[in-house]
């Protein structure tokens, strides 16, 4: 299939310009957003993203899960479209950038095909993936899930925020709740930019990370039991001290993740201390620890080792421990061709690159499972994001545009 010619760029000030326009609507407190998902901000955004573009000549369909679909014709009509895009809802002290990026990115590829009339057989789709983020409702990445089957319909409708209010009913309130069944659309591939989310890019000076695979999980929620009693009174070796029980697991944990690396990662995040108190030895810790790897065999492996250790290390100090795997994603590896298709878009267009394993989670990661796939990460200052200090460059983001304008268009195959 013919490939964009090198001369072929989009416009980065008008998406430099339209992702800050976007940014005016949840402002956060300190310079980010707050446009969390089915809250009357996020209909706000969605309101401008469909004007613009209803303005770039395209349709918006609308599925169940409130996910919007804004199509593109190409010239065949039975060609399968090639879809692209993000999600426009942010964390509650969120960046101007994550996922923005991808959506308003790919929305400046159909702007660009306009202004140059460039005609593409297959359709293209610009889809902004309804509550990608899972901070009021979770899980993450609800509606791709459902769409790939990994979620059921109503029970996503039936997610509670904190303050009980239901997912569907929030979605109907916002008047974003489509008709369309989730999961009918058939894709040629998807294509998802992002910021990286992390410090690799901009630590070793490369424009583009061409995303090969995403990480999978296991979260673990553990118990250990000990023996309430008091600080003060109570003799050294007669303790039973579950916080010394998370201790000995946290200490653990990272030496398991270290073992396996490169881009093996493994923590303790969530804790709970009973009784809490400060002259009370704690009798029970609850908490939660995160292994992650984009293989399969390593978490297979660290999930092993933990599980070989852990109780050993409990038995030897008096208290026990309860473990339940509470959270579980197996790690995706993008399709080789659409990654191919990043990768020589990179190299075609004088851009610094480099293979990247994605440390979080994004739609893609679902997609994948249904679709070709592939992703294109942009360098962030210092990796941070889900802050309002989160900050790229107009440069890069340009850069990492140009790049999934080539996969994209290259991949719907120009019509000469």
């Amino acid at each position: 299939m013919p490939a964009p010619g090198e001369n072929m760029r989009i416009n980065g000030d008008r998406l430099w310009d339209s992702i800050h326009e976007m940014a005016e609507i949840g402002p956060g407190i300190a310079g980010g957003n707050n446009r969390q998902t089915v809250t009357d901000e996020d209909g706000e955004g969605r309101h401008l993203f469909q004007r613009w573009c209803e303005e770039a000549g395209l349709t918006m369909g609308v599925d169940e899960m409130g996910t919007m679909f804004a199509r593109r014709e190409g010239t065949d009509p039975d060609a399968l479209p090639v879809y692209v895009g993000s999600h426009l809802d942010t964390q509650p002290t969120g960046g101007r950038y994550d996922g923005v990026l991808g959506v308003l990115g790919g929305l400046e590829i159909i702007r660009t095909l306009n202004d140059l009339g460039i005609k593409t057989k297959h359709p293209i789709v610009v889809t902004n993936w309804t509550n990608e983020e899972g901070t009021r409702f979770a899980p993450a990445m609800l509606a791709s899930g459902v769409f790939a089957g990994k979620h059921d319909l109503q029970w996503a409708y039936d997610r509670t925020d904190a303050k009980g209010l239901k997912f569907g009913d929030e979605l109907e309130r916002i008047g974003w709740k489509g008709e369309e069944k989730v999961g009918d659309r058939k894709m040629h591939a998807f294509f998802e930019l992002h910021i990286e989310q992390g410090p690799i890019l901009e630590a070793e000076g490369k424009d583009i990370g061409v995303v090969t695979h995403g990480q999978g999980l296991r979260w673990i929620q553990c118990t250990v039991t000990g023996k309430e009693s008091h600080t003060g009174s109570t003799p050294m070796p007669m303790r039973k001290n579950a916080g010394r029980g998370l201790a000995l697991i946290t200490e653990l944990v990272h030496e398991i993740a270290m073992k396996h690396q490169p881009n093996a990662v493994g923590a303790i995040g969530h804790i709970d201390i009973y009784p809490n108190s400060r002259n009370i030895i704690p009798g029970k810790a609850v908490f939660t620890i995160d292994f992650r790897s984009h293989l399969m065999e390593v978490i297979d492996a660290m999930l092993n080792e933990f599980n070989e250790r852990a109780p050993k290390l409990c038995e030897d100090i008096g208290v026990t421990l309860e473990t339940e795997i509470v959270g579980q994603f197996n790690p995706p590896a993008f399709d080789k061709n659409c990654v191919a298709a990043v990768r020589n878009a990179a190299e075609r267009l004088g851009y610094s690159h480099k293979d990247i394993v994605s440390g979080a989670g994004h739609d893609a990661c679902w997609i994948n499972d249904v679709a070709p796939t592939a992703m294109v990460m942009c360098p962030c200052v210092d990796g941070l994001s889900h802050n309002e200090a989160e900050d790229i460059s107009k440069e890069w983001a340009t850069a990492g545009a140009d790049v999934l304008f080539h996969a994209v268009v290259e991949t719907a195959e120009i019509v000469e």
